[in-house]
């Protein structure tokens, strides 16, 4: 028994699928987190996907010869490296993963952050006073889309992309932290966040250093710990964002984890 459906049976379900774990080419038949959502999708649990698509980003930049250049981690997003972020994320990997879940028997709609003012997002001012041009934070969610798309049946796939407070322009935004702020706007039952590590871990060189469970309090000062690094450190960000903002659980782990239906290694919730 897929244990998200025994416990999220009628629920709603955030999940973050990550450029990384991401087939590029990946069709249906060989996607075993897309046969994963199908199988909960069969059950009734709805479910909103957000994806991520950075290693294709930066090859489509290569291709264009357009230099990728990133400062402490983040992508620093100029015009042109916007235009091909946007082409990426919403024309080439959002409708590949439609037409993957229309092929497992999954209505699918795909849309990004922009439509509807689903995610509205600032200018990302670092504190290293760093310009990354148009990349931004989100500042509001309004899931008005994402709520209308799902009582009508849909699956929602949402490319991590935000407008502007003007409308003027999108901002490219840290799909983690896009996840979340949808994962709590719509009071998710679980957050789900696939990485590439089973668990978070106390070490990252120790694989048995794992964390099965965590209480809100105790996220909180995990991730400001120097055993928070790295790509955990926004993952861990983004799971108590979602928290903070109405989500009930959060889920961190892998993809073959999450497809054999077992519940991710570490599960973050709401303190008692």
């Amino acid at each position: 028994m897929n244990e998200y459906a025994s416990l999220f049976a009628s629920g709603l379900l955030v999940v973050k699928y990550g450029g990384n774990a991401m087939g590029d080419e990946a069709g249906a038949a060989t996607d075993p987190v897309l046969r994963a959502i199908a199988g909960l999708w069969a059950t009734g649990t709805r479910i909103v996907l957000v994806h991520g698509g950075g290693p294709e980003i930066d090859r489509a930049l290569a291709q264009r010869g357009i230099p990728t250049r990133r400062i402490d981690g983040m992508r620093v997003t100029d015009g042109p490296t916007l235009e091909s972020t946007e082409a990426v994320l919403c024309g080439t990997i959002n409708k590949r993963l439609v037409r993957n879940c229309t092929a497992l028997g999954i209505p699918a709609a795909g849309i990004s952050g922009q439509d509807a003012k689903t995610l509205v997002a600032r200018k990302l001012l670092p504190e290293n006073g760093a310009d990354l041009g148009f990349v931004g934070e989100v500042v509001a969610c309004d899931p008005a889309l994402l709520h209308a798309l799902l009582d009508a049946g849909f699956l929602p796939v949402v490319a991590p992309l935000a407008i502007s407070t003007d409308a003027a322009h999108a901002f490219n935004v840290n799909a983690d932290l896009a996840a979340a702020a949808i994962a709590g706007a719509l009071n998710a039952d679980a957050f789900i966040m696939l990485t590439n590590v089973p668990r978070v871990l106390r070490d990252r060189n120790d694989p048995a250093s794992g964390i099965d469970r965590l209480a809100l309090a105790e996220a909180r000062a995990f991730a400001t710990s120097d055993a928070c690094e790295g790509g955990m450190k926004p993952k861990m960000d983004a799971a108590i964002l979602a928290l903070e903002r109405g989500s009930h659980t959060v889920h961190i782990g892998d993809a073959e984890t999450f497809s054999g239906g077992r519940l991710m290694g570490t599960a973050i919730a709401r303190d008692p």
